[in-house]
């Protein structure tokens, strides 16, 4: 199996920014640890701060792929184009947050993604990876 992570802006500052919100590990630390506890998925990770790099990211491997696990953090607020793109493939897509996004700001109750996603996990701290990995087993 041949799963893809796509992150997207100021999920590259995990570990350093909000730590009382996304915690205190850097997600290069939790892929290591991600990919020592499903040995028999082949992994693949992006983060990028930019939106046609992620809508790239999608359409390179949302055809290929058995699945995608994507965090467009605050664009999953803002981008139709993301959306799109999500609805554009065939690979699976499991709409990811780190935070709870129901409880915060009320602009972060929509999402752009999830009508075009195969299911949404949030709340759940980096968890919420582990949850999304395993839909797909």
């Amino acid at each position: 199996m041949k799963l893809m992570i796509i992150n997207g802006p100021n999920l590259n500052l995990l570990g350093k920014r909000e730590p009382e919100v996304y915690g205190n590990t850097t997600f290069e630390t939790y892929f290591s640890e991600l990919k020592k506890r499903f040995p028999d998925i082949e992994f693949d990770y992006f983060q990028s701060n930019i939106e046609g790099e992620l809508i790239s990211k999608i359409q390179e491997v949302g055809f290929s792929y058995d699945g995608i696990v994507l965090n467009a953090a605050s664009y999953t607020h803002t981008s139709v184009g993301i959306g799109d793109a999500v609805k554009a493939v065939t690979t699976p897509v499991v709409e990811v947050h780190i935070s709870n996004t129901h409880q915060r700001e009320d602009f972060r109750h929509v999402s752009y993604i999830s009508s075009g996603a195969k299911g949404v996990i949030l709340g759940f701290g980096l968890q919420s990876y582990d949850l999304a990995i395993q839909s797909f087993l």
